[in-house]
């Protein structure tokens, strides 16, 4: 037999059967224990004794049988704890608490499912879609979410053909540029225009790095972060870069590309800025701080969350020796957001800035 096809329905038929057998109850209840007596009970003992002095000391039959009735009623037992119309009520009360948390159960479930399937989602546009089963409400509301899931889908997927176009059609003409930089005697100028075009091609690299890892989608997988940094560390040292790495991390569950983009990102922005930098881990039971440490010129406090901002730089100009595009930090904190956790700046003790990253267990 199918469930009715509503919430209405179904809530209605919980709190209908709830009645029903509040008052199954009930009668039960009176069967065993009885009626409740009249409620006058002083009177009826009145009454008693006002008809045998009425009788007198030889009664007929008929008032005999009259006075063992009343003396029956006088001497009914009394009423249980829980008796007379709050029987009823109590069996109500007890069985329409039931049926309300049976009815919140029937609210919650749907509304669970949704908030699990826009968590899956948020993680991995790839996620399978939601199940459509349940009352008439719940399978709309899933079918709409699967719809929007797909346009979501076909979205990302168009802007990521158009990124690639964008990335062919723009890097051909730069090319070609630079190739007729040659023909300009002017060495000045020459070498003014062959920077802007580098910064150019740097630029739109960033952006597109940025734009990949917003769709990016990883699965959570054990990793070990301090095979990592003491990775990234060897790599910088190999450069000539002064920086060390302190400290031991136990693998935890982490998207291995966006932990290593946020983690290169922070080091690079260190060397480049604060020089000699240190790295260094802590490990608890409940997360992992990671601090990328320099006494570089550091942030002032009213410009730490700019510097997390697409394109914002400190300095006006756009001349990549003196620093990135501006991507590097807001790289760094999406990539940080995805694992769930927390990127902040603080200020070294002594001078300086400090990147600390939190990252739950």
């Amino acid at each position: 037999m199918r469930s009715p096809d509503t919430l209405f329905a179904r809530l209605f038929g919980v709190s209908l059967i709830a009645i029903i057998f509040a008052h199954l109850l009930a009668f039960l209840w009176f069967q065993q224990y009885g009626f409740p007596p009249p409620p006058h009970r002083e009177e009826m003992r009145e009454a008693l004794a006002e008809r045998r002095a009425e009788l007198g000391p030889n009664p007929t039959p008929e008032a005999r049988a009259e006075l063992e009735k009343l003396r029956e009623e006088e001497r009914r037992p009394p009423p249980p704890l829980f008796g007379g119309p709050m029987v009823p009520l109590m069996f109500q009360v007890i069985t329409l608490v039931v049926a309300a948390w049976f009815g919140a159960k029937a609210l919650s479930r749907p509304i669970r499912r949704f908030s699990e399937a826009a968590e899956r989602l948020s993680e991995n546009l790839d996620a399978p879609p939601l199940e459509e089963s349940g009352p008439l409400e719940a399978r709309q509301v899933a079918h709409t979410f699967n719809r929007m899931q797909e346009r979501i889908r076909e979205q990302v997927q168009q802007r990521a053909r158009m990124l690639g176009a964008v990335s062919h059609d723009l890097r051909t003409p730069l090319s070609r540029l630079k190739l007729r930089l040659e023909q300009i005697d002017n060495e000045k100028l020459q070498g003014q225009m062959r920077q802007d075009l580098d910064d150019m091609i740097g630029m739109l690299d960033a952006t597109l790095t940025y734009l990949h890892e917003q769709r990016t989608s990883e699965a959570l997988q054990w990793y070990d972060l301090q095979a990592l940094v003491e990775s990234l560390v060897e790599n910088a040292q190999d450069h000539g870069a002064a920086i060390e790495a302190k400290g031991t991390c136990a693998p935890l569950q982490v998207q291995p590309m966006a932990l290593r983009s946020c983690i290169s990102n922070l080091v690079d922005n260190a060397l480049r800025y604060g020089g000699a930098t240190l790295v260094d881990i802590q490990d608890t039971r409940d997360q992992v701080t990671i601090r990328v440490i320099d006494h570089g010129p550091g942030i002032s406090a009213d410009k730490r969350e700019a510097v997390f901002e697409p394109f914002f730089r400190l300095e006006g100009s756009r001349n990549r020796n003196s620093g990135g595009v501006g991507l590097g930090m807001t790289i760094a904190r999406e990539a940080c957001q995805r694992l769930g956790g927390q990127l902040s700046l603080e200020e070294t003790p002594g001078g300086g800035l400090t990147a600390v990253i939190r990252l739950p267990r």
